[in-house]
């Protein structure tokens, strides 16, 4: 071919000969024969293919549960803090996604099973089918009696719990299992979390106002131990009692503008208001209503919690937006530590290159475990009972306002432990050598 004579076209050419195929030529008789023997061979499923062409490629999968045991609640009093219907779950969902991001580096894939469990339903009959399909790392949001049925349900087989939900100090005290890790903090971490800001701010006077429902005077309790210990004083405690009505309609702005001064008037000196009502009965109505002038914080007002919305520190900007697209809507607590638990085992089996139950366990409770959770410092489970030692956001309704520990509050190994229950003070015997 000399130069600058134009080439035949590829679209013409015979994939043997190179013979044209014009509209007056045919396809060579060999042609023909090879296409079909091509057709005619059976095709290798594309993961086969993969592995034959690239041995020792074969992706390993851990599997992670999530049980959902339904509850009945009553009417939030403000529509705002009505539960999504994949509260959690969809925390979890994103967490999957990041852990799936790492497992294309490291041969891991990792999958999300949602059991929904009806308010009366049988919690470990739900498990016991997750365990039985090889699913060893179940996360539980549920109360904390269903989750003890549960973890006594698997004691001895080869399972690990993430409580994601439940606040209860003695799940991590006298009721503690050596197979549950708590992503969700309990009273006493939230309740030392708030105090140490609010004796940071000297607001040490608190007028505690508190409901009769059991969560509301447990978490009484924990602001007990956390005013003794910190430095605050409880001046005066008042109960409030529920009236009948409808929550939302029957109370009237004018009724509560009425009832909420007068509820809280002739109080002892007092630098803020601290509310201990967990059944949202009457704590959302103090803000701004109370007689004397003062800030209100607890279960109402100023919060402690593990996550907040408006959260932007650390990288958080960027988990806000991405959930915020994945969910299509803002993310919250519950979500977050969903979040951490399905994060928590990603990494420790990217860490010990390992799908095998052993290994991630013993990686998931060792301080070696290294996980990053927008909060300035790596997170990890307390040996003595399993809960997640985690900073503590305190906020209001639209933003963020600290971060707890505060400055100032010292521990001999780590400031984060200055919240929630210490190792020389803990009740659980796991740790300890005992059931």
């Amino acid at each position: 071919m000399q130069f600058g004579q134009r080439l035949p076209s590829p679209a013409t050419q015979g994939p043997e000969t190179g013979k044209t195929l014009g509209p007056y030529r045919y396809p060579t008789l060999a042609w023909c024969l090879g296409v079909f023997l091509l057709l005619a061979l059976p095709l290798a499923p594309a993961s086969q293919s993969k592995a034959q062409a690239e041995p020792g490629t074969e992706i390993a999968t851990v599997p992670i549960g999530y049980l959902k045991q339904e509850v009945k609640r009553l009417i939030p009093l403000s529509r705002l803090t009505v539960e999504p219907d994949d509260l959690g779950i969809a925390g979890a969902e994103i967490a999957l996604k990041d852990n799936n991001t790492t497992g294309k580096f490291t041969k891991q894939e990792f999958t999300l099973d949602v059991e929904r469990v009806p308010v009366g339903g049988d919690a470990v009959e739900a498990l016991r089918k997750f365990v039985e399909s090889g699913h060893r790392f179940v996360l539980v949001d549920a109360p904390a009696e269903t989750l003890l049925q549960l973890a006594d349900s698997v004691k001895d087989q080869d399972v690990l719990l993430f409580n994601v939900r439940a606040p209860e100090v003695s799940l991590r005290q006298e009721e503690c299992r050596a197979n549950v890790l708590h992503t969700a903090p309990d009273r006493a971490m939230l309740a030392d979390a708030l105090a140490q800001y609010l004796v940071w701010k000297q607001w040490q006077r608190w007028l505690v106002v508190k409901g009769t429902y059991p969560e509301d005077l447990a978490y009484l309790d924990a602001l007990h131990r956390a005013a003794r210990r910190f430095g605050a004083t409880i001046v005066e405690e008042r109960e409030y009692k529920e009236t009948p009505g409808a929550r939302r309609s029957d109370t009237g702005q004018q009724q509560i503008q009425l009832q909420m001064p007068a509820f809280t008037q002739g109080a002892p000196s007092h630098d803020v208001v601290v509310v201990a009502d967990e059944a949202e009965i009457f704590g959302p109505y103090l803000p701004f209503r109370t007689w004397d002038p003062r800030p209100v914080a607890g279960t109402a007002g100023l919060k402690a919690m593990s996550w907040h919305p408006a959260h932007e520190q650390w990288g958080a900007t960027q988990m806000q937006n991405r959930f915020q697209r994945f969910a299509k809507r803002f993310m919250l607590p519950l979500d977050y530590q969903a979040w951490v638990a399905v994060r928590a085992i990603g990494e420790a089996a990217s860490r010990t290159h390992s799908t095998e139950f052993a290994p991630i366990a013993a990686h998931l409770r060792s301080d070696e475990l290294e996980l990053a959770a927008f909060k300035g410092q790596k997170v990890t489970f307390r040996a003595w009972d399993g809960q997640l030692r985690q900073p503590i956001l305190v906020g209001g309704t639209e933003l963020p306002v600290s971060m707890s520990p505060q400055q100032g509050f010292l521990h001999e190994y780590a400031e984060v432990d200055t919240l929630g229950i210490d190792r020389p003070e803990s009740k659980c015997k796991f740790a300890r050598g005992g059931e």
